[in-house]
């Protein structure tokens, strides 16, 4: 099987968010879809196939951590993209048949990729006991992102503050079931970017994720509405870094960004 391994949300190899792709005939049974995952060992493997023609979709995408598979996954599908659209093996927009829905992915002439994810609800939420000493900092507000993205948005005081973050990752999974994804506002838009945020998901075996195309479903109704603007850029701050633009539109929020590949190769066993 050949194996591609794609960082995701950004124009330079050894930055943004790495993911491995594999394209597939038929899947494997799920045991041998999660070993493959461990053992790419990467926040993300997409797994795709080809559908039959006349459908609602192109292909089916499924998507694993090390340890468990995901409903959504933002970057592993910009990766995915990215993998059809450089080996010949798709043309044009694909319609991914996935556990979140029908979800569409469509490439422009400059090189990016916009995805067509639907919008996460946003609840008010108690901030779970433990959750504001395991991350290092007190959060001004906290909101449920619904099953769809399934953590807590936490917004935090400013953006020196989400740069400065060393939470406790096994005090962090112990206080809460749900994942961290912490934000604040960007204290110079001229720079390029309206938030930062920051995600961090270790009940799923990711520590820290470091460009988390999911989250930014979550952050852009939350942060269109604070800057009453539909069309927003953010950065993830992890150390590798990277950028997602945003387009809020109603009940879709529209992702865009760049893939590059950096490893392609064969998987033996």
């Amino acid at each position: 099987m050949r194996i591609h391994v794609v960082d995701a949300f950004t124009d330079r190899p050894f930055a943004g968010n790495p993911a491995g792709v594999l394209l597939l005939d038929a899947f494997p049974d799920d045991g041998r879809l999660q070993n493959v995952a461990l053992e790419v060992n990467h926040a993300e493997t997409a797994f795709a196939r080809p559908l039959p023609e006349g459908g609602e979709a192109d292909w089916e995408l499924r998507w694993f951590t090390p340890v468990a598979e995901v409903a959504m996954c933002g970057h592993a599908t910009l990766a995915a993209a990215h993998v059809l659209r450089t080996t010949g093996a798709h043309e044009g927009p694909v319609r991914f048949a996935t556990r979140s829905g029908v979800l569409v992915a469509t490439p422009a002439e400059d090189g990016s990729i916009t995805l067509d994810f639907p919008t996460a609800r946003l609840t008010p939420a108690e901030i779970p006991a433990g959750v504001a000493e395991a991350l290092g900092a007190e959060p001004l507000a906290c909101f449920d992102t619904g099953p769809q993205v399934g953590n807590l948005l936490i917004e935090v005081a400013d953006e020196k503050t989400v740069h400065a973050l060393r939470p406790h990752h096994k005090a962090l999974a112990a206080s809460s079931s749900r994942g961290v994804i912490a934000t604040a506002r960007a204290e110079n838009p001229d720079l390029g970017y309206d938030f930062v945020s920051r995600c961090f998901f270790p009940n799923i075996g990711i520590d820290e994720d470091p460009v988390t195309g999911g989250a930014h479903t979550a952050l852009a109704p939350f942060w269109s509405e604070r800057l009453g603007r539909t069309d927003l850029t953010g950065l993830q701050a992890s150390s590798r870094s990277g950028r997602v633009r945003t387009a809020l539109r109603g009940d879709r929020t529209l992702l865009t960004g760049r893939a590059i590949t950096v490893i392609e190769g064969e998987l033996l066993a």
